[in-house]
């Protein structure tokens, strides 16, 4: 090959379009949906009728009695709920993000809230009767919090809590009473 014959590189002239000479824009286009939605479903927690008392985030977890060890059941708010009719106060906490519930429990005067070993910012209960999981069950249930003064925050929430259930079940288990006493005693008497 020799100098002559190379060719040097032909560069093609693009002509770019200017807003006058492109398409005009069409300003209506409409797309239809793809999935039409139905009407708005409300859900309802049965968590309407009750005021929170407390609410602090946490870290909660079960003791596994068959395995001898202590299971995450999820992070998330803890809260204490008050009643607004009856007056009762229970624990309930939802998981983060799936906003499932890991605990659901009254708490009750039977319950002793002890410090975990080694830990000043997490505390060890046992709930007779958590219906977090559709069934009433008796768990040992253990709650951490990120600070010591959070942890403290939940103490007091749940012992104050704890000391207005027991009045509230003291003044029912008394109402029970009485409203059976007078049926034992009109079932004694002979009929005549």
């Amino acid at each position: 090959m020799s100098a002559s014959e190379v060719t040097e590189p032909k560069v093609e002239e693009t002509k770019v379009e200017t807003t006058e000479d492109a398409a005009p824009e069409s300003e209506d286009v409409h797309f239809e949906p793809v999935i039409k939605l139905t009407e708005k479903v409300e859900t309802k927690t049965n968590e309407e009728s009750e005021e929170q008392v407390f609410k602090m985030r946490a870290k909660l977890f079960k003791f596994i009695k068959e395995s001898s060890e202590w299971k995450e059941r999820g992070t998330g708010d803890v809260r204490l709920l008050k009643h607004k009719e009856n007056g009762k106060t229970r624990l309930v906490m939802r998981r983060d993000k799936t906003l499932k519930v890991c605990a659901n429990h009254y708490i009750v005067p039977e319950m002793k809230l002890s410090p975990n070993v080694g830990s000043d910012r997490s505390w060890v209960w046992n709930a007779a009767a958590d219906v977090s999981e559709g069934e009433p069950e008796a768990v040992t249930l253990a709650i951490r919090f990120g600070n010591s003064d959070n942890a403290n925050a939940f103490k007091d929430g749940f012992i104050k809590a704890q000391q207005e259930n027991e009045q509230i079940f003291a003044k029912a288990q008394e109402a029970d009473k009485t409203t059976e006493e007078p049926a034992a005693e009109g079932a004694s008497e002979p009929a005549a």
